[in-house]
C-alpha cells in the first residue's frame, strides 16, 4: 500500500488555470484512473488467496496453504520487479501517457481472463495484470508531476497528496465491494467487477487525457533502429528459450506450478542484488557517492524485511480471518476480504496525523532522523507478528478469536508503514547517485520485490503458516533488525555523507 505523503494543499497560484480542488484538471484525469486501477488490483488482491485454498466444490482450484500464499507472495513481488522494465518501456518506446493506456488495457484484460472458469486462463490473467501494473505504476506518478511547473511549483505537494488519497480510497472500497460479491456470490463475478472497475478507469482516462500534460507524451530517449532491432532479437531468443524448455518439461509429464515459481523467487533475489552491486561497483560514482549507496542498502535491506512481513496482509493474514476469526460484529456478519479494507482506512485516518507530528517534532529540534524511523518501522511490524503469534495460539483449540485481533495487527503495522514508507522514499531520492537518479526510485521498489520473495521462498519450502512459529520466527527477525539499524544508526548515518 502507497502512503499519503500529506502536506496541505497549497492555495492555487493567481493568474493560472485550475480546475480540480486549485489543481491542473489533468489531476482528476489521473486521481479517477488510480482510483479505479487500485480498485480493480486490491479487490482481486483480497479474493486471491481465498479462491486459491477454496475446494474445487465450492468454485476454487483447491490449493494448499503453502502454495497458494507462495503464488500471492510471487506474484506481489513481479508487480514491482516489472516496474523497472515498465519505466524504461515509457522512456524508450511510447512514453509515460501511451504506456499508462497500454497498461490499462492489459490490466482489464487480465482481469477478465480470471472471471474465466479455467485455471490455464486464470495464471493467464495474474500474469497480464503484473506486467499491466508494473507498467502503470512506474508511469502514472510521473504524470502527475508532468502538470506541474517543475519542483518548486507550490501546488505540487499537495496535488501528490490528492493523488495518494486516490489510491487509499480505492484500495478502501474494493474488498467491501468485491470481496463481498467474489465470496458471497461467485468468484469469477468478482474477479469480473475487478475487471469492469479497469474498464471504469482506462475509459475516463481516454476521455480526460487532453487535459494531461504535452510532456507525457513525450518519449525521451527513443530506440534507434539497431537498438531495436537488437533488442528485438534478444527477446526472441531468450522467449523461445523458454518456449522450449517449458514445452520439454510439459511433454515429459513433470511440470507443476512449481517448475515456474521457484525461478521467478530466485530472480525476485537476485535482480535486486544485481542492481544494487552495478550502481555500487560504477566507478563513475563519487566517493560521497560510493558512499551513501552503501549507507542505502542498509535502508534497502531493512524495508525488504518489513516488506516481508508487511505484504502477508493478503495471504497469510487473510486465510487467518477465514480461517480462525470470528466474522460478527454487533451482531452483523461480514465476509474475512473486509478485513483488507483496514489498512487503507487506517492510513486515511493516520496519515495527517503523522504529517502533523513530524513537522512539530522538527519545530523543537527533536524529530527522529531517518534510521531511526526505519528502526520504529521495524520493531512495529515486528511486533504485529509477535501479536498474530498470540491471536494464533488463542485459536490453536479451534476458537475463532475476535475481529480486534487482527484489527490490532493492521494498527500496528499502519503506523510502522508512516514510519517507513514514506522516509523510504524521501531517502531514496536524497542518496541516489546522479547518474542513477531517475533509476533509483525503482531500485526502491525492488525491496519489496525483494521481501516478497524471502516470503515466498520459506512458503515454497514448506513452512507451516498457521502455527505459532512461523509468526514468531518473522516477528523476531524483524525486531532483531530494527535493533540492529537502531544500533548503528550512527555509523549508516556518517555513510550518509552529509544527507539526513
Amino acid at each position: 500500500m502507497a502512503s499519503i505523503q500529506t502536506q496541505p494543499a497549497t492555495p492555487p497560484v493567481p493568474g493560472r488555470s485550475t480546475t480540480f480542488l486549485g489543481h491542473p484538471r489533468g489531476l482528476a484525469t489521473l486521481f479517477m484512473t488510480e482510483l479505479w486501477e487500485r480498485f480493480s488490483f486490491y479487490g482481486m488482491r483480497a479474493l486471491l488467496v481465498l479462491y486459491l485454498v477454496a475446494p474445487t466444490a465450492k468454485g476454487g482450484l483447491g490449493f494448499d496453504l503453502a502454495t497458494a500464499t507462495a503464488v500471492y507472495s510471487v506474484y506481489n513481488a513481479m508487480v514491482y520487479l516489472l516496474a523497472l522494465p515498465g519505466g524504461w518501456a515509457a522512456d524508450r518506446l511510447w512514453g509515460a501517457r501511451r504506456a499508462v493506456a497500454i497498461a490499462g488495457a492489459v490490466i482489464m484484460t487480465g482481469h477478465f481472463l480470471l472471471a474465466v472458469p479455467a485455471t490455464a486462463s486464470f495464471f493467464a490473467g495474474l500474469v497480464l495484470i503484473a506486467a499491466g501494473s508494473g507498467l502503470l505504476k512506474s508511469n502514472i506518478s510521473t504524470m502527475v508531476g508532468h502538470l506541474y511547473d517543475g519542483p518548486e511549483d507550490p501546488r505540487r505537494d499537495g496535488g501528490f497528496t490528492i493523488f495518494y488519497m486516490g489510491i487509499n480510497l480505492g484500495a478502501f472500497v474494493a474488498p467491501l465491494a468485491i470481496g463481498t460479491v467474489g465470496e458471497k456470490v461467485d468468484w469469477h463475478l468478482g474477479f469480473a467487477m475487478a475487471g469492469v472497475g479497469m474498464a471504469l478507469g482506462l475509459t475516463q482516462y481516454l476521455l480526460g487525457s487532453r487535459h494531461l500534460s504535452a510532456r507525457s507524451s513525450v518519449v525521451p530517449a527513443p530506440l534507434t533502429a539497431p537498438e531495436r532491432t537488437v533488442l528485438l532479437r534478444k527477446a526472441g531468443f531468450w522467449a523461445l528459450l523458454a518456449v522450449v524448455f517449458y514445452g520439454v518439461v510439459a511433454l515429459s509429464g513433470r511440470f507443476t506450478l512449481a517448475w515456474a515459481m521457484w525461478p521467478l523467487t530466485v530472480a525476485g533475489l537476485a535482480i535486486p542484488a544485481y542492481y544494487l552491486l552495478r550502481i555500487k561497483r560504477d566507478r563513475d560514482l563519487s566517493a560521497a557517492e560510493q558512499s551513501r549507496m552503501t549507507g542505502y542498502i542498509w535502508f534497502f535491506l531493512a524495508a525488504a524485511a518489513f516488506w516481508m512481513i508487511y505484504d502477508q496482509s493478503g495471504s497469510t493474514l487473510n486465510l487467518f480471518a477465514e480461517n480462525n476469526t470470528s466474522s460478527t460484529v454487533f451482531g452483523l456478519g461480514f465476509p474475512a476480504s473486509w478485513f483488507q479494507s483496514l489498512n487503507p482506512l487506517l492510513i486515511m485516518a493516520l496519515a495527517p496525523l503523522f504529517a502533523w507530528l513530524w513537522v512539530a517534532l522538527a519545530r523543537r529540534a527533536k524529530e527522529p532522523g531517518t534510521t531511526v524511523k526505519f528502526s520504529y518501522g521495524l520493531l512495529l511490524i515486528g511486533a504485529s507478528f509477535l501479536v498474530m503469534m498470540l491471536a494464533q495460539a488463542a485459536a490453536s483449540d479451534g476458537t475463532r478469536v475476535s475481529p480486534l485481533w487482527l484489527a490490532v495487527v493492521y494498527l500496528i503495522q499502519t503506523v510502522g508503514e508512516l514510519c517507513l514508507s514514506p522516509v523510504g522514499l524521501s531517502v531514496t531520492t536524497k542518496l541516489a547517485p546522479r547518474k542513477y537518479a531517475s533509476q533509483m526510485m525503482g531500485v526502491w521498489f525492488l525491496a519489496v520485490t525483494a521481501g516478497d520473495c524471502v516470503t515466498a521462498l520459506v512458503q515454497l519450502a514448506g513452512a507451516d503458516i498457521e502455527s505459532r512459529s512461523y509468526f514468531a520466527f518473522q516477528g523476531g527477525l524483524a525486531l532483531l533488525a530494527g535493533v540492529a539499524v537502531a544500533l548503528y544508526r550512527r555509523r549508516v548515518a556518517g555513510l550518509m555523507d552529509g544527507v539526513h
